[in-house]
């Protein structure tokens, strides 16, 4: 975790010490789940994320892209007593992306990430149906890797696909110091750069 912050720290003096960024607004689709212990009942499901990042470049090909953005995360579930639902979490997220353009538009992209939990809702549909929250019970952050790949085209527009892996256990259970589960999500993002 220590190396993290380490990244995260080198990320911002970089940010600093570049030309003025270009800034660009996005919106996209997540498919998430969580992984880790007892998620053999865990599925897919699908989410929004949505905000904006800025672009600065450090090197010719070489840029540094911090983002804040809303994103819907979660699981959808199928236990063996009958109960399906969803874990819906919703978390504002602050990915710092190191940007490598390897031909004219095109990039590979790769950072860490803090995640800022808004909100945790079971929301159950049989056999009966109804929504417990359960905030209480997923940690207030966490931190991820994020690897990715995309285009930027010459009008402003950019598309992108993105995974991202949690590392830290999202559990705040008690008495679970050996049950550990991570956040997991893939991303199809669609953007516009000023």
């Amino acid at each position: 975790m220590k190396n993290l912050h380490f990244l995260w720290l080198l990320c911002i003096f970089l940010i600093a010490s570049c030309v003025p960024p270009k800034f660009a607004a996005r919106i996209g689709g997540n498919y998430a789940t969580i992984a880790g212990d007892d998620t053999d009942n865990f599925d897919g499901k699908i989410g929004l994320n949505i905000g904006g990042y800025a672009e600065f470049n450090v090197a010719d090909r070489f840029s540094v892209q911090p983002e804040v953005f809303y994103s819907q995360q979660g699981t959808k579930y199928s236990d063996s007593d009958g109960f399906d639902g969803k874990i819906n979490l919703d978390y504002i997220n602050v990915p710092v992306m190191g940007k490598f353009y390897v031909s004219d538009g095109f990039f590979l992209e790769a950072g860490p990430q803090i995640g800022f939990l808004v909100s945790a809702k079971d929301k159950f549909d049989s056999p009966i149906s109804g929504e417990d929250d359960i905030k209480e019970f997923i940690k207030n952050t966490d931190f991820s890797g994020n690897v990715g790949a995309g285009y930027q085209f010459e009008s402003g527009l950019n598309i992108g696909a993105r995974f991202s892996y949690g590392f830290s256990n999202i559990n705040d259970f008690e008495d679970t110091e050996n049950f550990s589960n991570n956040n997991c999500l893939f991303s199809l993002l669609f953007g516009w750069r000023f």
